[in-house]
């Protein structure tokens, strides 16, 4: 009788600890994962629509914009002579 109460509550326990460790330990990383993301987002909207920009702002802006063209030209290059009418999600 004493082994077979003992297993229960270890069956009990592991249960529980299962549900609150996967269940709220995961819930509340991805809670604040996302809490982060906003945050980082809202952050770079303020920044953006400042009118005096950051030096962050101004030291990072030369590369994003040789980033992004070296981006353009790649597709370009991809896609020669493809228009946006000519792609399957358009029809």
């Amino acid at each position: 009788m004493r082994d077979r109460l003992s297993t229960m509550n270890f069956f009990t326990g592991s249960i529980l600890g299962f549900f609150f460790g996967l269940f709220f330990g995961a819930g509340c990383a991805l809670a604040l994962m996302y809490a982060i993301y906003t945050g980082g987002y809202r952050k770079a909207i303020e920044d953006s629509l400042r009118e005096e920009k950051s030096n962050a702002y101004r030291r990072w802006r030369p590369y994003v914009e040789k980033r992004l063209k070296k981006e353009t030209a790649s597709s370009e290059v991809e896609t020669p002579g493809a228009s946006h009418s000519d792609s399957p999600l358009s029809q």
